[in-house]
């Protein structure tokens, strides 16, 4: 017979009447908005609706996403955009889909419209994808604050610049929201709580998030909130400056 993941007071967030979570009693796991920085997943053209690797909920997502970034720039904290992109000819494709982009699929393909990112997320006037740098490994600065950093496989950490990033930032606490939560959002935030980060998941900004998924991050101490919340958490501290992570 399943048993359901294990909660206590510690990581199960309290909920407002409007759902929203209203904090985290464990001072190991509670968020610190004055260190925090924003990750969104792999939310590119090709993922959104009628597109050729459509995540459904994904488009529904995308406001909640766009109130997120548009938030913590107000904010002055970080962003880190983290996307895939895939060779045309195979190359660096997961083996699960590497069949598929061999034989033409066009799925988030290396410097085509479809790998961009999702309209509305990233800042006015930031430059296209480059693709170059980010296959390389580099991080891309599109904004104050704000990057693009390529990943090869569903973790944001594996074979990536991220964590540096974000320790040469002081950032303790992450808000994850992207696409789609069962592969590449659910990976990266273990691998963030392997690092001791602590985590935040927005529901309304992930695609593809179910009850069972939500348990099992309350038990590894993940905090469950909505966007507007996040926002109103984040817009009630006093603007600060963003650090450069040289």
């Amino acid at each position: 017979m399943p048993t359901r993941p294990p909660t206590s007071a510690a990581t199960s967030p309290r909920r407002s009447r409007s759902g929203a979570a209203s904090g985290v009693t464990d001072p190991y796991l509670a968020p610190d908005f004055a260190s925090v920085a924003l990750v969104t997943i792999d939310t590119q053209q090709d993922t959104l609706d009628g597109q050729p690797f459509e995540v459904p909920g994904t488009s529904d997502s995308l406001p909640h996403m766009q109130r997120l970034v548009e938030a913590f720039r107000a904010a002055a904290r970080p962003v880190v955009h983290v996307v895939r992109l895939y060779q045309p000819d195979g190359r660096n494709v997961d083996p699960c889909r590497r069949r598929a982009v061999e034989e033409g699929a066009p799925l988030v393909l290396a410097g085509s419209p479809g790998a961009e990112l999702a309209p509305g997320l990233l800042p006015a006037g930031a430059p296209r994808l480059e693709t170059e740098l980010l296959l390389a490994g580099r991080v891309q600065h599109v904004g104050p604050g704000e990057v693009l950093i390529y990943k090869p496989r569903w973790g944001a950490f594996f074979q990536t610049p991220l964590e540096a990033h974000l320790r040469a930032l002081g950032v303790s606490t992450l808000v994850f929201s992207g696409c789609n939560f069962p592969n590449c959002p659910r990976a990266s935030v273990y691998e963030a709580s392997e690092r001791d980060f602590r985590l935040v998941l927005v529901r309304d900004a992930v695609s593809g998030l179910y009850e069972r998924g939500e348990q099992e991050m309350r038990a590894i101490g993940v905090m469950l909130m909505e966007a507007d919340a996040v926002a109103a958490r984040l817009l009630a501290r006093p603007v600060g400056s963003v650090r450069s992570a040289s």
